[in-house]
């Protein structure tokens, strides 16, 4: 299962009108980071390792909507941080709602049940909620017993109200494939979420746990085991085929970090949001001044064990919409 068609619609049409412009570089989703301080400390997350002066600020409302409408994306992914701990992020949403954007919220989920109330179901309109696993594995990574039955108990709620709920989860290599498989038969099957997404870890430099990472060849082993027998089929995956087949090494590509671009308090994060090498103050200037053909699998070292979905999955993306066969492909799978 693929992404929603109406989702797959809206940015293959975009995708059109950039190949029509003539344009190399564009963004597909902005990674809105308006806040990094959060509620939780994860083990794979290292945000909350800023100064307490900056784990204070909150992005005015103008800024964080200037800052997409500037880069032009058709999708957005606010996150931080926790976004619920920001007091004008529904406000937020509005807009970018109302601006025609597909808008995901990603959350912890421990803070839904206060702050639900503040936002109205959407077509364009999803909860992310970050589930690594299930009960013991899930509380293990956030750092904290019993989180993974609050986020279970806020998806049930959101759901009940008519909201759309999406889950995001993030492997490490103490993983194993049936860990994979019943996380996402679980999601799929009893939870009953709308869409999954899913990730094998990055070794971000400000993270805690910096020991449990997986490479490259770790990754396509751990996939290409829990999607045999065609099981990736029955779950409700947010990706296109062709990420699924680069997770499982049938397919490998080029970085393209431009298209899921990060804008934070600090600015355009030079080149992903896992990685810090300065910042630009426009998304243009992002583009312009940023030595993509150094970054990648194979070229930086930092690079070296990632196949992160805001690398690779906007390529995958780019290629699906660029062959007849793998836009049926994808259309079939939705």
């Amino acid at each position: 299962m693929s992404m929603p068609l109406r989702q797959s619609l809206q940015v293959g049409a975009y995708l059109a009108k950039q190949k029509l412009q003539g344009k190399e570089k564009f963004p597909i989703l902005v990674e809105l980071e308006p806040l990094f301080a959060c509620n939780l400390k994860c083990a794979g997350c290292g945000k909350i390792q800023h100064p307490a002066s900056v784990l204070k600020q909150r992005m005015p409302v103008e800024q964080a909507v200037g800052a997409v409408v500037e880069s032009g994306a058709p999708m957005v992914s606010i996150a931080g941080g926790e976004p619920l701990m920001h007091p004008q992020v529904d406000e937020i949403v509005r807009q970018l709602l109302d601006l025609g954007k597909v808008v995901f919220l990603c959350t912890n989920a421990v803070l839904m049940p206060k702050h639900l109330h503040r936002f109205q179901p959407h077509r364009n309109f999803s909860w992310m909620v970050h589930i690594d696993g299930l009960r013991e594995r899930h509380d293990a990574s956030v750092s904290k017993d019993g989180v993974f039955d609050q986020a279970v108990a806020a998806i049930k709620l959101a759901q009940s109200q008519g909201f759309r709920v999406m889950t995001n989860t993030t492997f490490f290599d103490v993983d194993t494939p049936q860990d994979v498989i019943e996380v996402l038969d679980y999601l799929n099957d009893q939870l009953k979420v709308d869409n999954m997404q899913i990730s094998p870890g990055f070794a971000y430099e400000k993270a805690p746990d910096q020991e449990h990472w997986l490479g490259p060849e770790d990754t396509r082993a751990l996939f290409a085991t829990a999607f045999a027998d065609g099981r990736r089929k029955k779950w409700r995956l947010n990706h296109s085929p062709l990420f699924l087949d680069f997770l499982e090494g049938k397919v490998d590509f080029e970085c393209t970090a431009w298209a899921i671009p990060s804008y934070s308090l600090k600015g355009w994060q030079r080149p992903c949001y896992l990685m810090e090498d300065g910042y630009a103050s426009s998304y243009q200037e992002l583009l312009d001044e940023t030595d993509w053909d150094k970054y990648g699998r194979g070229k930086d070292p930092r690079c070296a064990n990632c196949m992160a979905h805001c690398g690779y999955e906007p390529t995958a993306v780019v290629a699906t919409m660029s062959s007849l066969r793998e836009t049926m492909r994808a259309a079939v799978a939705s």
